[in-house]
């Protein structure tokens, strides 16, 4: 199986860090031996490889569909080639080159497709193996191609190039004819004017031998292949886009550029028989109607029982404007036009037949558009659309955030399925979908997947990825809370984004609970509970938080304790909460600045809930002294302990979320209390207008310098590129300086070092990386949980690693994994019975570990992993007992403890592109491969690790790519992979019928091996196009070599592998060659991509 293409391991040999080589040598194992736990992963248990690519291709090129297969074919124009089946069959290729693709030709029922790219090249895939290969490749040299025709049943591929000439390429042996038609032979000679590129080639559904060739000019010639000369020349004033033929071969049709469509009788080339303008307005006194926009493309299909269908994309008249595109259905005397949501790359026409000859029977049209695929019923009236069952909707708004999680509990896709299925719209066609092809593979994988991407409308959607599949189970706009703006003068003034302001920053879900806790960009979290039932929620519970970054001038004496809490109650009083150095700046109405203001305004009515998640708390920031508040960079909820906690640049809040009060509301600063490793300047926000060095700190040795803050932004991962704000006057190198909370983490353990048995607390990671603990007393459980407030206090203890703290977990003494206490799911909306209460009461929020039932004098372990390095501390002893430099010239972007193979490891994806994994507790290097650079910001914030080795990330804005670091799955992948190509019988030949058999009517053959093979035409000129021998080389020949191309093949095969040693030299040079190319003008190409976009355009 072929993983990585030769740039990615050329890149890789450059890029290669060495830290994995020398980690043995560098690993410190400070302290004594506290742990001797066995550890059972090896290095043999990892293996990276992708697996399934899901979404909707992105800027798709080209389209083609096998009606005998049932098989649908979609290309890009980055050279990829999407294979769609019945739902759950899907396949994903890529092209080396990575040029666009722009026509894509299926060999009808043989299990092979031909795609022709812009580079000039021509491709042969075998899709008759699981992963579909190219057997042969073309590269013309002196001409462009530009469009290509494949007879069904034929080996002979027709080639139309810019110069106007055709060429014709054996598909078995992807060698070109010497039979040429020249465009200088197929015009008039008294032809002054070159007519222009190819734009279509047909032969004739009723006699093969006659080959209908458009010219962009506007001219169409009938070429007798035998006789090698024009029998008819047909000419029209306006360029042409498309032609097709009626199935009788006695009419054909073509679409051009004034938006008119012309029918010519194929004995009449002097005018048209017929001329429609189907969308100009008709015009009195007979003049022509008014021109039209070009009509892109035309297909012609006849019925036996009724009227013909033409149907046409593009023709609307100008006046137009704003209109969106649309497909135009003409049957008989009614016109159809249908709105489309994007513009129209392509269509095709679904028929019953794949014989030209015989009445089409057209039963459905595949419109593929820049960003969805639709499927319209022509059999239904009012032609409704077929209910897509792909997951292509992953970019209906554009993704933010990704989170990922693997055997997850067994109820919950049932539940999220259920309350989902009310959402799904009506009116779709009853029938079947239509593209049914392939088989499913093997379902080796039992456990339940859950994806949840986050959007940039404030949509969160739930997806069941169960055993490599995709299937959308539940959509959540958390948008709808909160007050629209109608139009853009009405829009607030508080805005700290310029659009999107609901857009999803960060996911916390418990999925034990169902608890969900997301983070959106203008400061706001709201925290939501799943129900089966539907409420309405008359007051929307909201809190308001102040958080801000000051440093008093008077430097904190050493004596001086952390700074009184504020006790649970009133949401935020600022005198209270945070020690001011400035009174003025606090005053909002003195001098005008914004003050105390949330960027959102929530819904003051009643808002009914429909089931599934609903809303138990809405949490702003707000505006401090003309302030706007910082955006939020690290959440987490728990629901054992009725708490979410999140923290930004300036600090860190906590609330209770049962009582709705803020418990914790903190500086980063305030949280060391006098243990502050930092001289730290005074500042006021009112001073700093000019970049300086104020608020730039002296930092300790450990810990990360700010020019290597620069090197690794973690905070502008989750911070900056989303923020584009307008009026904070917080210069970007304070910003970049200051002590961000980059990750939290609720837990049972050990808080100071003579703790003897575990509790709950909060553990806190900075972007300097210092990890400081906040126990936790939580009042009984019941009706008590309600009433006594929760105590929160700094426990002092303070952990230091390099670089920006990442992810935090816990062992137990076995090595296992800690998992966060939780309360299991029950349902809120429906009153408890009496024993129900009781058991609450007794309930008491207690972690899960297996520790907690152990004696108390056994330890636990921290794994902790930043952006450049992982430790293991020992607790309640606090000793480092394994410390592993990850990277020292780049950075972590994404590390996640998780479980494989009935163990645990730490998994990390580097900025410099490598995957590693890490053994636990020792930290033993498992795996460090090359595996994809980091290329833009949308890799960075959705690549994510979860259990049973597997990772995904955003690869394209509409796509996921999902990949597998487990030994196990990429050996069973082939099995779980569906099958494309299913032996299907051709349906038979339409019948000739005695009259026209005996009176020489009906279809007429053509022995094309008499007039194209060598015998007769002769060998084209070498110059004109090489050979280049797929990957699937002359195995994958003996693979595809059956049906009925395949039985030429067979007779071909021994004499190929006789030759083939004579030419493998020359054609292993072509394909270095051709490789080299294609390396220099891709890396060219990622030079030029990204300019003037979006940060979730990326």
């Amino acid at each position: 199986m072929r993983k990585f293409n030769i740039r990615k391991v050329l890149d890789g040999l450059t890029a290669v860090s060495s830290s994995a080589s020398a980690a043995a040598a560098q690993q410190q194992q400070a302290g004594a031996r506290e742990s001797d736990i066995p550890e059972t992963l090896q290095s043999e248990h990892f293996q990276l490889c992708k697996t399934v690519r899901h979404g909707f291709p992105y800027q798709p090129s080209a389209l083609a569909f096998d009606p005998v297969q049932k098989i649908l074919a979609i290309g890009t124009q980055t050279g990829a080639l999407r294979l769609f089946g019945r739902p759950g069959v899907e396949c994903y290729c890529q092209h080396d080159s990575g040029a666009a693709v722009i026509q894509l030709q299926f060999l009808i029922n043989e299990g092979a497709l031909v795609s022709a790219l812009a580079d000039d090249t021509l491709h042969l895939w075998n899709l008759r193996q699981k992963r579909p290969a190219i057997l042969h490749s073309l590269k013309f040299n002196r001409e462009r191609i530009m469009f290509c025709h494949l007879p069904f049943q034929s080996k002979w591929l027709y080639v139309g190039t810019e110069r106007g000439n055709i060429h014709i390429v054996n598909v078995e042996s992807f060698t070109l004819s010497g039979y040429v038609i020249m465009w200088n032979k197929a015009i008039e000679l008294s032809s002054k004017s070159h007519p222009g590129p190819i734009v279509h080639i047909s032969d004739n559904p009723m006699d093969e031998g006659k080959l209908l060739i458009g010219f962009e000019s506007g001219t169409v010639v009938l070429w007798d292949l035998k006789s090698k000369k024009a029998d008819y020349r047909y000419t029209h004033d306006e360029a042409i886009h498309s032609v097709a033929w009626h199935h009788e071969g006695k009419q054909f049709i073509c679409s051009h550029s004034d938006g008119t469509l012309t029918i010519w009788n194929v004995k009449s080339p002097t005018k048209p028989f017929q001329t429609i303008t189907p969308h100009g307005k008709q015009l009195k006194d007979g003049k022509k109607p008014e021109p039209c926009k070009p009509i892109l493309k035309v297909e012609y299909k006849t019925t036996r029982a009724g009227e013909p269908f033409i149907i046409l994309s593009g023709g609307l008249s100008y006046d137009t404007v704003g209109r969106r595109p649309c497909l135009t259905v003409m049957h008989g005397k009614s016109t159809a036009v249908l709105e489309m949501d994007y513009s129209i790359v392509d269509f095709l026409t679904l028929c019953e037949t794949p014989y030209p000859n015989d009445f089409q029977e057209p039963y459905a049209v595949v419109v593929l558009l820049e960003k969805d695929l639709v499927l319209i019923d022509l059999a239904q009236n009012g032609y409704p659309i077929f209910e897509n069952p792909y997951p292509l909707t992953i970019h209906e708004s554009p993704v933010t955030c990704c989170e990922y999680f693997a055997d997850c509990p067994v109820d919950l896709i049932p539940a999220l399925y259920s309350v989902g299925a009310r959402q799904k719209r009506q009116g779709y066609s009853k029938k079947e979908w239509p593209i049914s092809g392939g088989n499913w593979g093997l379902i080796t994988q039992s456990y339940p997947e859950i994806i949840i991407t986050g959007h940039a409308d404030g949509s969160i959607k739930f997806w069941d990825a169960s055993a490599i599949t995709l299937q959308v189970l539940y959509k959540l706009k958390t948008a709808k809370v909160f007050e629209k703006s109608r139009n853009k003068d009405d829009r607030p003034n508080t805005d700290i984004v310029d659009e999107d302001p609901y857009a999803i920053q960060i996911i916390s879900w418990c999925p034990e609970s169902r608890m969900l806790c997301i983070a959106g960009v203008s400061a706001h979290v709201i925290i939501y509970r799943f129900s089966k039932q539907e409420v309405t929620t008359e007051v929307i519970p909201m809190l308001e938080v102040r958080l801000l970054y000051e440093i008093n001038d008077v430097e904190t004496p050493d004596g001086e304790q952390v700074p009184p809490l504020p006790t649970p109650g009133t949401g935020s009083n600022p005198q209270s909460i945070v020690p001011q150095s400035h009174p003025s700046t606090s005053s909002s109405s003195s001098d005008g600045l914004r003050d105390n203001v949330p960027c959102l305004k929530v819904k003051n009515s009643p808002l009914k809930q429909s089931p599934g998640y609903q809303i138990e708390l809405v949490i702003q920031l707000v505006w401090v002294s003309g302030e706007p508040p910082q955006q939020i960079t690290s959440l987490a909820v728990n629901s054992a302990y009725g708490l979410v906690v999140f923290g930004n640049c300036n600090g860190i809040a906590m609330v209770d979320y049962l009582q709705k009060t803020v418990l914790l509301n903190l500086g980063t600063i305030e949280l060391y209390g006098s243990n502050d490793p930092y001289r730290r300047e005074p500042r006021s926000p009112r001073k700093t207008r000019q970049p300086s060095g104020a608020g730039l700190c002296d930092i300790n040795e450990g810990t990360v310098v700010p020019e290597d803050r620069c090197k690794s932004p973690t905070s502008d991962i989750k911070d900056n590129s989303f923020s584009r704000s307008r009026s904070s006057s917080v210069t970007s190198i304070d910003k970049e300086s200051r002590e961000a909370i980059s990750a939290l983490h609720f837990c049972e353990t050990f808080t100071r070092k003579a703790d003897t048995s575990p509790s709950p607390c909060l553990w806190v990671g900075t972007t300097l990386g210092t990890v400081l603990v906040i126990g936790l007393n939580l009042p009984p459980g019941g009706e008590q949980r309600l009433l006594q407030p929760v105590i929160v206090s700094p426990s002092g203890t303070i952990l230091r690693l390099k670089g920006a703290i990442l992810r935090m977990a816990f062992l137990d003494t076995t090595g296992s994994l800690v998992p966060p206490a939780h309360e299991p799911w029950r349902e809120h909306n429906v009153p408890e019975d009496k024993d129900e209460k009781d058991k609450s009461k007794k309930r008491r929020p207690v972690s899960v570990s297996p520790s907690s039932s152990q004696e108390i004098s056994e330890n636990q372990y921290a794994v902790i992993c930043s952006e450049k390095q992982a430790k293991v501390i020992s607790l309640p002893s606090q000793n480092c007992i394994y410390k592993q430099n990850i990277t020292e010239t780049s950075f972590v972007l994404r590390g996640d403890i998780v479980a494989l193979s009935n163990s645990i490891c730490l998994a990390c994806f580097c900025a410099n592109g490598h995957i590693m994994t890490f053994s636990l507790p020792s930290l033993r290097p498992l795996l460090d491969v090359y595996y994809l650079p980091l290329t833009n910001m949308r890799i960075a914030r959705t690549f994510c690790f979860t259990n049973n080795g597997q990772a995904l990330y955003l690869v394209s804005p509409t796509e996921i790519q999902r990949l597998t670091y487990s030994q196990e799955t990429c050996e069973n992948l082939q099995e779980m992979l569906g099958e494309l190509f299913t032996p299907v019988e051709t349906p038979e030949a339409p019948n000739r019928g005695f009259f026209k058999g005996l009176f020489g009517g009906g279809a007429q053959s053509l022995d094309r091996e008499e007039l194209f093979g060598e015998s007769a035409s002769g060998k084209a000129s070498r110059s004109l196009a090489q050979h280049i021998p797929g990957p699937g080389g002359i195995e994958g020949v003996k693979g595809a070599a059956s049906g009925v191309v395949g039985e030429l093949a067979r007779a071909r095969l021994a004499l190929d592998e006789r030759g083939q040693k004579l030419g493998e030299l020359e054609e292993k040079t072509a394909a270095m060659l051709y490789s080299a190319d294609s390396f220099s003008k891709h890396a060219h190409e990622m030079m030029l991509k990204y300019k003037d976009k979006k940060w979730y355009q990326f």
